[in-house]
């Protein structure tokens, strides 16, 4: 039956009209599995009742056949959403005879729910004259099948098909990127080439081939420089390294072998291009962390505009007599830059993800962006569309009563963007007094934008392993050094805590491979750079040799989870100071602070709080590891709860411990960003947060207009509740009280 099972799914997954696939649907079954009758009932949750899309076997008569939740035994299947297996359905107290169906010739009842994420998507019934109970067998070949069903509806459902209301509003789901409201006309753009569809092609002239590539390599890093001077005055210099990253990649001598080794081989310059890119960016995808992981989006946006320059010789700008919401396969920083901000109301990207370059720009723009959309976008081109950067919500054609909300939306969202952008400079106190260090996590460069660092109070979190990934060797010392340097020298007079090598594991090296099973409990952080001394004093001289003169310097260790690993670290540090100060007596001593993401630090804090001199707690991999969950799978990203009751309970105990102790302690995960979890971690006590740089202008606002003790008193009944959803609710009434809920809107649905 399993290969009837499969034939059966395949054949519908191929059509694309609801009513022909499950007709296919419901005549295979009833074939398959030998039965009189198979009907699929699909659930109308806006009119509380399910309705007939298929039957093989049922006589009615009309258009529509539905059943409301509450009636007959279909409507039993749904609200106990388990089968039910009847040798004599009519026996049943919950049986009702529908005359339209004419089901009074049918004893024999095998009905199951078809269930998607907990959600009951319809219902599937096979029936029979004879009355007799079906087997095991059956039952579980009809459960399979309405599992797979469930994933094929659910999916057609989300592209905007198969719904069974009659409102003419469309609506699509995608994830949010970039905050905003856009209204306006929706433009699909096709025009640029897709890599992924390259075919293998072998060539006749390797050198012409060679040289083809070449020309194409120097046409994209000339179009990279433009964009990166087009946007000089715009942007600030983490979000301008997208670019620096580009060219940086484009002169590496390694890659361009890569590609003329692959050419050598006979191969033609885009087939060459699409292989090595392939193999350059499965090193990226591989890696659990969702920041890096994006990185091979960034190997495959850099084969993108290649793929562009090699057949095409010159850039050609779409241009727009009117501002629109620009619809794409995948977003690149080159799409972006391609088209003048004032004609760009939003944009929405079938591909990609929230932590990719695109959407890095998209938030440094100012652009409203979702990504990983499902909508067909043939369907949707030139007609009235309203992107929700808040919820990823798409709605197509709107009713004029949404539209007049978003219309509103908007407005206010002018009004805020132009509120918190007055008291950027400001410093963060709250409304009683109470100063907030607000901090920068920086990825491939610290923020040197001048606005910005009157701002904000220092760098929280500098990535170190960015530049160990990109490149295809150990970056040297010296090199090391004045990388190190140029970010220590753009806070002259603030605090900047440099992490140590993050590598390892997941996040494997594209010179260092590593393979393991469990990548998150891995070979990864201080495990790593303690089995290697070598690599690790390298960094650390570097850093010491950055920071003479400044005195700016913090170093921080990632991964621990016991105190060994704290000890052998200090005496690698001491070494690498005594070694540095022997050639420069300027060289202070920097802090010295742990990364607590490993749940048995929250019980190890009283042994090492004299060992070290700060705290930074990743509430990212704490809450991952606390709750067991894979953040970065969809399948279980609902349990993934930043305000899960154990996850604010461990931080409580964490501020407590640290305060019994005098240790400074700082949350530098995605917590600390977020206006809830913001106002959250005050009402604990922490009093320094460390953030990305687009979250830095609103959860200073928000702070301005809060009254922390108001916020531990709120937090100690927070605290008491079992659900995060409470413990959200909470927080979300708080802000709506002071009128500041526009800056955690979730959209209208």
């Amino acid at each position: 039956m399993l290969i009837q099972l499969r034939d059966i799914v395949e054949q519908v997954s191929k059509v694309d009209d609801v009513r022909q696939a499950l007709d296919i649907l419901v005549k295979d079954t009833c074939k398959a599995m030998q039965t009189e009758c198979c009907t699929v009932y699909l659930s109308n949750n806006e009119k509380n009742r399910l309705e007939l899309m298929a039957t093989q076997g049922l006589k009615f008569s009309g258009q529509t056949i539905h059943i409301p939740f509450e009636e007959g035994l279909v409507g039993l299947v749904r609200r106990s959403a388990e089968p039910i297996n009847l040798a004599n359905a009519q026996h049943h107290p919950n049986f009702k005879y529908f005359p339209e169906l004419g089901e009074n010739i049918y004893q024999s009842f095998l009905g199951t729910p078809i269930i998607h994420r907990r959600q009951v998507l319809g219902v599937l019934v096979i029936q029979q004259r004879s009355s007799r109970l079906f087997s095991e067998v059956e039952e579980s070949f009809l459960v399979t099948l309405a599992a797979q069903l469930a994933v094929i509806i659910a999916h057609t459902q989300a592209q905007g098909q198969w719904q069974l209301n009659n409102t003419k509003v469309r609506s699509f789901k995608g994830i949010p990127a970039s905050t905003g409201i856009a209204i306006g006309t929706m433009w699909w753009d096709d025009t640029h080439p897709d890599l992924s569809q390259v075919s293998p092609a072998s060539c006749l002239n390797v050198d012409k081939e060679q040289e083809w590539l070449a020309l194409a390599i120097e046409s994209a890093i000339a179009d990279f420089r433009r964009m990166r001077k087009r946007f000089d005055t715009e942007l600030n210099k983490d979000t301008l390294a997208i670019f620096e990253l580009f060219i940086h990649l484009l002169h590496d001598p390694l890659l361009r072998a890569d590609l003329n080794a692959q050419i050598e081989k006979g191969d033609r310059a885009d087939w060459a291009l699409r292989q090595v890119v392939e193999i350059y960016s499965e090193r990226f995808a591989k890696m659990s962390d969702a920041y890096l992981r994006e990185r091979a989006n960034d190997i495959k946006e850099l084969g993108q505009r290649l793929l562009y320059f090699l057949h095409n010789s010159e850039v050609r700008d779409p241009s727009f007599k009117q501002p629109v919401i620009l619809v794409v396969r995948e977003l690149t920083a080159s799409i972006l830059a391609a088209i003048p901000k004032e004609k760009l109301l939003a944009v929405v990207s079938l591909e990609g993800a929230a932590n990719s370059h695109a959407a890095i720009l998209s938030r440094a723009l100012g652009v409203p962006a979702i990504m990983g959309a499902k909508i067909k976008p043939e369907a949707v081109m030139g007609k009235l569309g309203i992107v929700d950067g808040y919820s990823g919500d798409i709605f197509i054609e709107p009713a004029a009563q949404l539209l007049n909300e978003y219309r509103a939306l908007s407005n206010e969202e002018e009004e805020l963007s132009e509120l918190i952008a007055q008291e950027l400079a400001q410093p963060a106190f709250t409304q009683d007094g109470q100063r907030v260090e607000l901090m920068l996590n920086a990825g491939l460069s610290a923020d040197t934008n001048i606005a910005i660092n009157q701002g904000v109070d220092g760098v929280g979190l500098y990535r170190t392993e960015i530049s160990f990934l990109l490149q295809h060797r150990f970056p040297s010392e010296e090199e090391q050094t004045q990388q190190y340097r140029t970010i220590l020298s753009s806070y002259p007079d603030k605090r900047v805590v440099m992490r140590t090598l993050d590598i390892g594991g997941d996040k494997a090296l594209p010179y260092f491979p590593i393979e393991e099973d469990n990548p998150f409990l891995g070979w990864r952080g201080i495990r790593f750079t303690l089995d290697h001394p070598d690599i690790f004093l390298i960094q650390l001289r570097a850093m010491l040799k950055a920071s003479t003169g400044l005195g700016n310097l913090n170093i921080m260790l990632p991964m621990i989870s016991g105190c060994q690993e704290i000890d052998e670290a200090l005496l690698l540090i001491e070494r690498a100071y005594l070694e540095v100060s022997e050639v420069d007596k300027e060289i202070q001593r920097p802090q010295i602070g742990i990364m607590l993401e490993v749940p048995s630090m929250l019980y190890l804090l009283p042994l090492v709080a004299h060992k070290v001199d700060f705290v930074s707690v990743g509430t990212n991999d704490l809450t991952q590891y606390l709750l067991a969950v894979d953040r970065n799978n969809s399948r279980v990203s609902d349990v993934y709860e930043h305000v899960h009751p154990s996850v604010v309970m461990a931080l409580k105990h964490i501020y407590e411990t640290c305060e019994q102790y005098n240790l400074p302690v700082c949350i530098c995960g995605e917590l600390a960003g977020d206006p809830i979890g913001a106002l959250l971690l005050i009402g604990l006590g922490y009093r320094s947060l460390s953030m990305n740089t687009s979250n830095v202008a609103r959860v200073k606002y928000i702070l301005r207009k809060s009254d922390s003790q108001e916020l531990e008193q709120l937090v100690e009944q927070a605290i008491k509740q079992p659900y995060g959803s409470e413990i959200h609710c909470m927080m979300l009434n708080y802000l709506e009280q002071r009128g500041l809920a526009g800056f955690i809107r979730a959209g209208k649905k």
